[in-house]
């Protein structure tokens, strides 16, 4: 006999980080039912990641290059939350509020859990570059061991 999870636990705000990738579409896709059964709120994050390296070997990026990438990363993040977002909507869904941050995604995505009180969140196990969630200092990793709250990690179908 299966237990309802939801029914166990009652939820009021879910965070659920992405960077857009079919992993963590099934995350979202997990969070909605589970703000279906307890009527909360999700807050889908991406954070567009600074630890992008200003310099290899002897290139290095100038700051006019490199400001004009991150102007790009936030048109494109933008539209992207919409679509999302936009894939959710109507009668009956739960509200979905899009946040974009700046940083490291494991801090920002602890930091956001601890700010908005947050009572789950709701991660792939995979990320884009497709790797398991559990490789020591990978995003997944290091949210389950700074959490404020619950994580619930979604495997990728198969």
């Amino acid at each position: 006999m299966r237990k309802d999870f939801a029914g166990m636990f009652s939820f009021r705000r879910l965070l659920v980080p992405t960077d857009f990738s079919e992993f963590s579409n099934g995350a979202l896709r997990e969070a909605v039912k589970l703000a279906c059964r307890s009527n909360a709120r999700i807050y889908l994050l991406h954070v567009i990641n600074e630890s992008a390296r200003r310099c290899i070997a002897d290139y290095c990026l100038t700051d006019w290059v490199l400001e004009r990438i991150e102007n790009e990363s936030i048109v494109s993040t933008d539209e992207n939350l919409k679509k999302t977002i936009e894939a959710y909507s109507g009668t009956g869904r739960p509200e979905i509020i899009p946040l974009m941050r700046k940083g490291f995604p494991d801090e920002e995505i602890l930091r956001e859990a601890r700010t908005r009180n947050i009572d789950m969140i709701v991660l792939a196990a995979i990320g884009k570059g497709g790797q398991a969630g559990y490789t020591l200092g990978n995003v997944a990793g290091k949210v389950l061991q700074g959490s404020p709250c619950p994580v619930l990690l979604v495997r990728p179908r198969s």
